[in-house]
């Protein structure tokens, strides 16, 4: 077979997966040891799945997460969303992919204090404005399925923890990432909000079919993804696969 047919075989396969990572290291160097943080990690994660990943502090997840989203790069190996390889783009190139492509839930909101709850959640698409894209309609769904209208106009401050995590969901949802990362999103609540917040994510994924790549500590907030997979000192393995009989799971790690 020539080289130009394997390559667009490669390709093909990469764009099958919304998620692609394949060898991905990342170290780090704390006075004269060398910390590997990621180590070699392979996963493959299908449009529209749930995939949870969980594991000690320290392990290792919230990094690999981070470099999957393109917030954090890799020593060696590769990150493909849907086909892209975003290891090999440049700056400005993966800033508008990941604004445009994919989002992002952090554990402690980061939400700019002086803006309202409203002028947060339109961020995103004063960056990367998608052309013939309804923002409006996009906005007023993500308000009624989240709760929020009439908290709009509050600033962070006026607003509860709860109520600034499903801020920081409309935010990262409002540019319709094709998938969504979440890091401990519900790791600064009380278990009633949690329930509440994962519930909510779980809701618009299904609305909207976005997929969904989360790393939790709480077993029973992993328990309701697709698969669970389990980090240990920067080595990523299949802990739980809950996918519907007759799926195929081979492969995918």
């Amino acid at each position: 077979m020539a080289k130009k047919e394997i390559k667009m075989n490669m390709a093909e396969e990469e764009a099958k997966f919304m998620l692609q990572t394949e060898n991905v290291i990342k170290y780090y160097r704390q006075y004269d040891s060398v910390i590997t943080a990621v180590n070699r990690v392979s996963i493959k994660v299908e449009p529209g799945e749930f995939v949870a990943i969980i594991g000690a502090s320290g392990s290792g997840k919230s990094t690999f997460l981070h470099i999957c989203a393109g917030l954090d790069s890799c020593d060696s190996g590769h990150v493909y969303i849907h086909g892209n390889d975003i290891t090999a783009m440049k700056s400005d190139e993966l800033s508008r992919f990941r604004g445009l492509r994919m989002g992002f839930v952090f554990q402690r909101h980061n939400l700019i204090p002086q803006f309202t709850a409203l002028e947060n959640i339109l961020i995103p698409t004063m960056m990367c404005n998608k052309p013939d894209f309804s923002y409006q309609e996009n906005l007023r769904r993500l308000v009624e399925t989240l709760g929020l209208a009439d908290r709009l106009h509050h600033l962070p401050s006026e607003l509860s923890g709860g109520q600034q995590q499903r801020v920081a969901i409309a935010r990262a949802l409002i540019n319709m990432p094709d998938i969504l990362f979440a890091d401990e999103p519900t790791g600064n609540l009380d278990r009633q909000n949690a329930d509440e917040v994962l519930k909510l994510l779980l809701k618009i994924r299904e609305e909207m079919g976005q997929t969904l790549v989360m790393v939790t500590h709480d077993l029973s907030i992993a328990e309701r993804a697709d698969r669970i997979f389990r980090m240990d000192n920067g080595v990523l393995s299949l802990h739980r696969d809950y996918l519907k009989a007759g799926k195929k799971t081979e492969g995918f790690y």
